[in-house]
């Protein structure tokens, strides 16, 4: 099964709290959270994975 990340956004200014991102099985091993951007604000800088 393809992995599920939530993000969540630590842009104070930012309205979004959380997101998952669903993978396929072609994602690079290399690719993260760090190649991603907030879909509501843009801020690369501020997103965080969400371990649980």
């Amino acid at each position: 099964m393809p992995e599920t990340v939530e993000v969540e956004c630590d842009n104070g200014d930012c309205e979004l709290d959380m997101f998952e991102v669903h993978y396929t099985y072609d994602v690079p091993d290399d690719h993260g959270v760090a190649d991603l951007i907030c879909p509501y604000c843009a801020d690369s800088a501020s997103l965080s994975e969400i371990v649980l």
